[in-house]
């Protein structure tokens, strides 16, 4: 094995002053790192790869290689030279929470003032493409807003097709009377905060043991046809050892939770301290972590590199839900090609939202509880239809390790005062001692 091998020359930023800088993916053995140099704060160099698997494979010629020196992420906002379209668009309606936790990258404040209902509906005018777009509402913890319901509603009105609800499902859980107006004012699904299935993992990560709310929450939002992704922050010594849990607990409440959604751990925002190595979680540690929790239940081949962004941010499973039993519908084939370079990619991840993450219209418990001939076609597509379920990922990138063809390659913005932003352009902060 070569060591010291350079596989990418790239652009990134110091994590001390944000100077864009020039960057390289090196290779040490069978790791990965991103490695930069600040002519003022001197030399970085952050794990993006444990070699559980071969990067190139995965990566599969989706990357860019820069011919000028790039505009990210100074006055960021989509330019011509941003290689995909937006395929969720995400819009902060208030930065106060009803928690505080360890881990926040957008580090709520309880102090500020939210924006006005006529300032959101104002942004949603702005944002929603008839028919087509997929609004994210967030914060904060957008549920500590009472007109939570009528801001729902205006964005149907004006045209979104989807309405997704990022909710720490606090709320959810206790006023089953709320959720019924969220259901009533047109929200499509719910993206819930779920660590773990233990309340040590909540109270390490969320100050709260949160356990029977959780479930709470997802009763609920099933009660009123609200589909539940359950995303969790994944983090090193607290939860690792818990996926396989919370993925046979999510699997287990099929169909009214439709998927995971796991973040590694990124460090912007609100974190307790800077990220060493050991600290952080790749992506194909997570991919290894799944299928060996799982006992090969969900395997390496099963999840995809995403088709949306850059391969190196998230990747996603598709399955269906017969019993115990996981079946998948997603297979890696061998020269796929790089799917991020398909500029109809957004298009077909809203789609493949549609598909799973919504509950299918007039679902209930009881009509769709019961196992049949998986092998029998007519079975088989309503049960699909019902009790489809998703294994996705989001790497989310931070001043240690953002990666500019990456950041090219971005789906998922965020709209804020006439811009849409890249995610982790928008949040991106120093680690200034």
């Amino acid at each position: 094995m070569i060591h010291n091998e350079v596989i990418h020359d790239t652009w990134s930023v110091c994590p001390v002053c944000l100077r864009r800088i020039p960057a390289q993916r090196i290779r040490k053995g069978d790791e990965v790192f991103l490695r930069k140099k600040c002519i003022d704060h001197g030399s970085f160099e952050t794990i993006i790869w444990r070699g559980f698997s071969e990067i190139n494979e995965w990566v599969n010629g989706s990357d860019i290689h820069f011919s000028d020196e790039p505009q990210c992420p100074d006055n960021c906002g989509l330019c011509t030279d941003h290689l995909q379209k937006t395929c969720c668009v995400l819009l902060n309606i208030t930065d106060r929470c009803n928690l505080s936790c360890s881990f926040c990258l957008a580090d709520q404040d309880n102090n500020s003032i939210d924006p006005s209902f006529e300032e959101i509906c104002e942004s949603l005018q702005n944002l929603i493409v008839k028919g087509k777009t997929l609004v994210q509402l967030s914060g904060g913890e957008p549920t500590v807003r009472e007109d939570l319901p009528e801001i729902i509603r205006a964005a149907k009105t004006k045209g979104a097709k989807y309405v997704q609800l990022n909710s720490n499902g606090i709320r959810l859980g206790e006023d089953k009377d709320y959720a019924r107006k969220l259901a009533e004012a047109g929200l499509s699904f719910v993206f819930m905060q779920f660590d773990g299935n233990s309340d040590a993992i909540n109270e390490s990560l969320r100050g709260k043991a949160l356990l029977k709310i959780k479930q709470q929450a997802i009763d609920n939002c099933a009660a009123f046809n609200i589909g539940v992704t359950l995303v969790p922050t994944i983090v090193r010594n607290v939860n690792l050892g818990n996926i396989g849990q919370i993925l046979e607990f999510a699997i287990s409440q099929s169909p009214k939770v439709r998927g995971v959604h796991f973040q590694p751990v990124s460090y912007f925002g609100r974190t307790p301290g800077t990220p060493t190595d050991e600290k952080r979680i790749t992506l194909d540690e997570l991919v290894f972590e799944i299928e060996k929790q799982t006992n090969g239940l969900i395997r390496y081949n099963n999840l995809l590199p995403s088709c949306c962004d850059h391969p190196l941010c998230g990747f996603h499973g598709d399955f269906v839900v017969d019993g115990k039993s996981l079946i998948p519908l997603s297979k890696k084939e061998i020269n796929e090609g790089a799917g991020c370079c398909d500029t109809t990619a957004a298009e077909k991840n809203r789609q493949f939202v549609a598909r799973r993450w919504q509950r299918p219209a007039g679902e209930t418990e009881n009509s769709t509880s019961c196992c049949g001939d998986i092998h029998n076609m007519e079975y088989f597509l309503t049960r699909v239809a019902t009790h489809g379920f998703t294994v996705t990922a989001m790497a989310f990138q931070d001043a240690g390790n953002i990666d500019f063809a990456r950041l090219k390659h971005c789906s998922f913005h965020v709209y804020d005062k006439g811009r849409y932003v890249p995610f982790c352009a928008y949040y991106l902060t120093s680690w200034r001692g």
